[in-house]
């Protein structure tokens, strides 16, 4: 996973010194890959939406789930793992928190924003007739504000490992 790591990580760092004064190195690298995650998303999302539903109804088994949703699912199937990788390797690299844990708190982040998209969704294509790629585009805005902050401070905690906190308890 370093290997990966320590590609993207140059590229990200890279493009940093003229944002230098307006945020901090995990913030640029926290925003930098969400927004790469975020553009994958919203591209996997136009597609499937487009060519993959036709912009129909998509019958699965025994339900059948709107063009608009079923594009937001499977959207969420390909960010998911590219979005844990990024913050646990990429972004939040600090976190002493095991992977499986981080792994848990992770998709209980995502499992929020995918309920809080799936909500805003069905609101601004179903009542208000938003034409779904622009509804995606403004529920990414709102989801996006909450992210951060239960990333940084709940899926990848950054804590000293067990063996540090036991010296200093003694």
């Amino acid at each position: 996973m370093h290997s990966a790591r320590d590609f993207v990580l140059p590229i990200i760092d890279f493009f940093y010194p003229p944002f230098r004064r307006l945020m901090n190195l995990q913030t640029f690298r926290y925003a930098a890959a969400g927004s790469g995650n975020t553009l994958l998303g919203l591209i996997i999302y136009f597609i499937s939406f487009k060519y993959v539903f036709f912009e129909k109804t998509f019958h699965f088994s025994f339900y059948a789930f709107e063009g608009h949703i079923a594009a937001l699912f499977l959207s969420f199937c390909v960010t998911f793992p590219v979005g844990f990788f990024m913050s646990k390797y990429v972004v939040f690299s600090d976190s002493f928190m095991k992977g499986r844990v981080q792994l848990f708190r992770y998709f209980l982040v995502c499992m929020f924003n995918l309920f809080i998209n799936y909500l805003l969704l069905k609101i601004l294509v179903e009542k208000f007739q938003v034409y779904p790629v622009f509804a995606q585009i403004m529920t990414i805005a709102i989801v996006i504000l909450f992210s951060y902050v239960a990333q940084r401070n709940f899926s990848f905690k950054a804590s000293l490992p067990d063996e540090y906190t036991e010296e200093t308890k003694e």
